[in-house]
C-alpha cells in the first residue's frame, strides 16, 4: 500500500450556513490522505501511480462550490477522489474553517471523513 498526503492546502471560499459567511467568505485548509495499491513496483511511470496534481485539482474544484456544511464538502471531496481514481482504496479528508462567526470564539473548527472502497 502506498500513501499520498496533500497537506495544508489553503483556499478562500464562501462556504457556510450563515449569510455573513456566504458574503464575506472564509479561509479554509484541506488535508487529504490517499492510500492505493500501485499498478506495478517500482513505480517508474506516472501512469502507474495516482497523480497528486490531479487530486489537488479535484479538491480545488470542489472548494469553489459554495456549500453550507463542512460535512458535505469532505464527503464530496472523498467521493470525487474515489470516483476518479480507480487505484485508490482509501481516502481520508479533513477540512478546517479558520474563523467562525461566533462571538468570543478563538480557534478553528475541523471535520474529517474517510471512505474505503
Amino acid at each position: 500500500m502506498l500513501t499520498i498526503h496533500l497537506q495544508k492546502l489553503r483556499f478562500f471560499s464562501t462556504h457556510g450556513l450563515y449569510a455573513e459567511e456566504t458574503i464575506a467568505g472564509n479561509a479554509f485548509e484541506v488535508n487529504a490522505r490517499v492510500d492505493y495499491e500501485p499498478a506495478s513496483l517500482p513505480i517508474t511511470r506516472i501512469a502507474d501511480t495516482v497523480d497528486y496534481t490531479r487530486i489537488y485539482q479535484v479538491i480545488a474544484e470542489r472548494m469553489k462550490v459554495p456549500t453550507a456544511l463542512l460535512e458535505t464538502i469532505v464527503y464530496h471531496i472523498a467521493d470525487d477522489i474515489m470516483q476518479q481514481f480507480p487505484l485508490v482504496q482509501h481516502v481520508h479528508v479533513s477540512l478546517t474553517k479558520q474563523h467562525l462567526p461566533v462571538v468570543n470564539f478563538s480557534g478553528s473548527v475541523s471535520v474529517e471523513f474517510s471512505l474505503k472502497r
